[in-house]
Formats: C-alpha cells, sequence, structure tokens
C-alpha cells in the first residue's frame, strides 16, 4: 500500500483528563473493544495481578495513578489508532504537554459529577494554542452526577468552544438507563457489566419508539425535553469546526461498565484526523513524503529493568520506516541502527518491521537519542515545539552509601534525560540540583532511584525558588555574567546555563543589572532554540 494511503488509515490521540476522571480505565476499555487485549486491566489474564495495561510502572501500579505517558496501537475498522495516555497528575503536565506535541487529536475525560476541572482545563489551553481537536467523553453516568445540560453549558464556557452532543444520557445512578444517539435516532440500553463485552447490546430504534416510554417512565420526559432544547440551540456539527479546535463533539457514558464507549471508537475513525504537515524550523515536512523524518517526545529508562533498557518514542512526520534503515541524529549527525526498533502495547513489545507517518516507534539506545532530537534519512531538519519548562521547586540529593554514587549519577542522568526529573549540575561545584514542577515528582525520582538502581537517596529542600535559562546575542558578555553569578548558576542535563534565583527580587535585580542577557522560562530542545518572548 502507498505511503499516502498508509498515512489516511492512520489515527493517532492522546486521553487527558483531572486525576480520577476514568481515563485509564477509558484507555483500557478501548484496547478492549477494538480487540487489543482481553481483559480490561491486563495485557495478558493473570489471575493474580491485574494492572491498567497502561500502568506499567510499579509505583503507578501502587498507589493507582499514571505518572508516566505509555503508548498503545491497535486496528480497528481497518484504523491503525496510535492511543497515548497520559499522566492526569498535575506535577507530570509537563510529560503530558510533550505528549500532546506527537498527537494529532486528544479525548478528553470528564467526570459527570465533577465537570471540568483544573487540570483538564490547563492540558484543554494547550491543546487550543495548537489547535487540536478534541472530542469528549463524559464518563461515570452509572452515579449519580451533575445534570447534563448544567455539563454541556460548563464545557463551553470554561473551553470557550461549542459543545455537540452525540449522544445525550436517559437517567442517571441506579436510573441509568442509556443513551439516546442523537444522530442515528435510537437508543442503546444499559446494562451494568464491568470487563464483559456484549456484542449483542440491546437498542431501541426510534426516539419516538412508545417501548421507550414504557419501559423507562420516570426520565423519559425529561431527557426528550431536553434533547429537544439541545437540537434547538446547539449548532449542527462541523467537522470544520471540530478540526479547528472550535467544536467538541460529546459522548456520555460509563467507562468502567463499558457503556459509551464503541461510540467514542467510532467517532475516533471517523471524525479525527488523519496526520498533517508538521513544521520544522526549514520548511513544512508533508506527511506523504517519501523519505522518513521523525521526532524524538519522550524517553523511557527500564521499561524492562532486567536490561536496564532506554527507550526514545519517535512520532514518525513523514514517509515510511523500514526495519534496518539507517537514520541520521540531526543533532549530532551521527548514524543510528534500526535494526531492534519495537511498536508498543504499553509495556508490551514488539520488533518493529514497517510503519508510516503518525505512528510512534521505540528505539533502544544508550544516550545516544534527547528530547527533541531529529532524525531523517540525511536531510538537515529540525521540528519545532518540544518545550522544557522551568522548574518551581528544588531539591538538593544525596546518598547514604557514597559507594553508590556512580549509580546515583547514572540514574539521574537517565531520569533527567526523559523528563522524569530536571538535573542541574552547579556552577560552583556541589550536590547536584533536582528541579521539578510538581512534588510528587520527587517521590516517584525517590522510588526509581531505589527501585530502578539500588540507590537509597536522601532529597532535602534547596534554597531556590525559581529558574531562568540564560542566553546573550554576545558570549563574552553571556560567559561574564556566568563567572559574575558562578553562585547562582547551575547546568541542566544539555549543558544550558540556568540562574536560579531564591525570590522574586533577586531575580528582578538580575534581569535590571544584566540588560544584554535574556532570561527564559522556556526552553524549547530546536538546537537550544528559546522562546522570543521573554518574561520574568
Amino acid at each position: 500500500m502507498a505511503v499516502d494511503q498508509e498515512v489516511a488509515r492512520r489515527r493517532t490521540f492522546a486521553i487527558i483528563s483531572h486525576p480520577d476522571a476514568g481515563k485509564t480505565t477509558l484507555t483500557e476499555k478501548l484496547l478492549l473493544f477494538a480487540g487489543a487485549i482481553h481483559i480490561a486491566g491486563s495485557v495478558k489474564a493473570r489471575k493474580a495481578s491485574r494492572h491498567a495495561t497502561s500502568d506499567w510502572m510499579e509505583i503507578e501500579k501502587q498507589r493507582g495513578i499514571s505518572v508516566a505517558s505509555s503508548v498503545m496501537q491497535m486496528e480497528y475498522r481497518g484504523c491503525v489508532i496510535n492511543l497515548l495516555d497520559t499522566p492526569g497528575h498535575q506535577d507530570f503536565s509537563e510529560d503530558t504537554y510533550r505528549v500532546l506535541t506527537a498527537v494529532d487529536a486528544a479525548l478528553m475525560v470528564i467526570d459527570a459529577a465533577n465537570g471540568v476541572e483544573a487540570q483538564t482545563l490547563r492540558l484543554l489551553e494547550v491543546c487550543r494554542a495548537r489547535n487540536t481537536p478534541i472530542l469528549t467523553f463524559v464518563n461515570k453516568m452509572d452515579r449519580e452526577v451533575r445534570e447534563p445540560l448544567d455539563l454541556i453549558d460548563e464545557i463551553e464556557r470554561t473551553l470557550n468552544m461549542t459543545a455537540v452532543p452525540f449522544t445525550w444520557p436517559l437517567g442517571m445512578g441506579r436510573s441509568f438507563h442509556g443513551v439516546f444517539d442523537l444522530r442515528r435516532d435510537r437508543m442503546r440500553v444499559f446494562r451494568p457489566g464491568a470487563d464483559r463485552l456484549d456484542e449483542q447490546d440491546e437498542i431501541i430504534e426510534g426516539l419516538d419508539n412508545p417501548e421507550i416510554a414504557l419501559r423507562f417512565t420516570e426520565n423519559v420526559a425529561q431527557a426528550r425535553q431536553e434533547i429537544e432544547l439541545i437540537r434547538g440551540a446547539s449548532p449542527e456539527f462541523s467537522h470544520v469546526a471540530f478540526l479547528a479546535g472550535e467544536q467538541t463533539p460529546v459522548f456520555f457514558g460509563s467507562a468502567i461498565n463499558n457503556f459509551g464507549v464503541r461510540e467514542v471508537l467510532d467517532a475516533l475513525v471517523d471524525l479525527a484526523p488523519s496526520p498533517g504537515s508538521r513544521q520544522a524550523l526549514q520548511r513544512q515536512v508533508q506527511p506523504a513524503e517519501s523519505m522518513f523524518s521523525g521526532v524524538v517526545f519522550k524517553i523511557q529508562a527500564n521499561m524492562n529493568p532486567a536490561h536496564r533498557d532506554r527507550i526514545a518514542f519517535v512520532r514518525i512526520c513523514s514517509g515510511r520506516f523500514e526495519r534496518g534503515m539507517n537514520l541520521r541524529v540531526v543533532r549530532s549527525d551521527k548514524d543510528i541502527r534500526t535494526n531492534g526498533v519495537v511498536s508498543f502495547l504499553s509495556q508490551r513489545r514488539e520488533l518493529l518491521d514497517i510503519a508510516y507517518s503518525g505512528d510512534i516507534i521505540g528505539i533502544p539506545n544508550h544516550g545516544t537519542l534527547q528530547l527533541g532530537d531529529t532524525l531523517t534519512q540525511g536531510e538537515r531538519l529540525q521540528f519545532t515545539g518540544l518545550p522544557f519548562f522551568a522548574p518551581e521547586i528544588f531539591q538538593t540529593v544525596e546518598i547514604a552509601d557514597p559507594m553508590r554514587s556512580k549509580q546515583l549519577k547514572l540514574g539521574l542522568t537517565q531520569l533527567g534525560e526523559e523528563g522524569a526529573i530536571q538535573v542541574f549540575r552547579p556552577h560552583a561545584g556541589g550536590a547536584l540540583l533536582l528541579g521539578a514542577v510538581g512534588t510528587l515528582q520527587f517521590e516517584v525520582v525517590a522510588h526509581r532511584l531505589k527501585h530502578e538502581y539500588g540507590v537509597d537517596a536522601r532529597l532535602a529542600s534547596a534554597k531556590y525558588q525559581m529558574a531562568r535559562w540564560v542566553t546573550s546575542d554576545d558570549p563574552r558578555e553571556l560567559k561574564r555574567f556566568i563567572d559574575t553569578n558562578a553562585h547562582r548558576v547551575a547546568y541542566d542535563a544539555v549543558d544550558a546555563p540556568t540562574f536560579l534565583a531564591s525570590f522574586g527580587a533577586e531575580l528582578s535585580v538580575a534581569q535590571e543589572s544584566w540588560r544584554l542577557i535574556q532570561f527564559h522560562r522556556l526552553r524549547e530542545h530546536a538546537g537550544l532554540v528559546f522562546q522570543t518572548h521573554l518574561d520574568g
């Protein structure tokens, strides 16, 4: 099949939500309905331990949260679906942001009891900035939740986009009877049944079918009144507006009961876009071009702890990948071997022979690849848009056993490379500094150092509260700044100089005193290209 035909079959999307909205459960059920797994919660049926397919890290299994993004590929209705599950917790928003640069659409999961929550809004702002198309799944309708009209109104007000319901619930909680399919004019009847696929869902044709009123008397009148109101007030669904991020189709259901999942999966195939063009510094890259190009948006260490491996997650931006082909790392101008490239179903990996634009491939490496690296068949391209945020919390790290210092350095280097934490080396020497956006990142790093690298690390609060990367058009001025402020300068994983401040006034004084130095909240790994706008 030609490259353009294969590209047209691809759907690459991320699932985003506030913690506990049911995102990971929905991920499992999408895999279940697509036939990628047979029992929700496990790639293979294991009677002794069943965890979410997308939660493979030990700390995730212990705490029941997602702290690392995972990738799952499946086929459904002739389409190849690349599904990226992301951390819901705000402390891991940086990892989620980078994942959102690698997808063509997003599926937003909303807890029907809580509505649009803070982390959902933060992630949606990222999607809106990139005009990423968004589908919405309102989850947990089998519980006592908020009125659906209120939820629709809140989605529109807080997200500043038009919500167009594709399905509408009949009741909630114990009185939840199913959903009306507003486009097909029929009702799908709800029957609880977690972890059980029922191919013979009961369908009642026609919203005015007397059987609906006869069987579900107490909720029918209200639901029909709401549907009439929705149809009168909502605009017609526009695929153009959806692709522009101006409309979001809305579905109601209960992921844990498999209800409403198939409609979402069908909508992803029918509505979500196939891979589009990607902006590089040099030019716009089209997905159906004959030559391969891709960008590293994530690195994960120790997916297989027995082998201490590091996998670079690469979004293919153009062309076709074939196992064994030579790929050039544009940053280092070195070639890498691709005999061991894999595809993903979370932690389960399989050797990959062929992949196309839109697919996510995994390249095992030993530090050769970094976040933001561009891979090509020789052309000097650099894709843009992969950000690193200035840390807001700092801690020092020490170890009880000095004999484990080599393991500590290895662990921090690898965890820093994958973006789990930012590691800073003080210019004046001394203990390494760890920087993070949220405190939970430190807990995860300490846990992983102990269980993956055998290092008991002591973390303690540092005196710094903010950081800014520094650049200058005058190299001599930058060197003079670093020498003068040696006690406040550190270098990150790619040796970018960073100014550390204990309070806001300290930063303001430095900015005022050094007019030829630029201070940046954001670093982009495109050859250390920084945002052009500066802020304190």
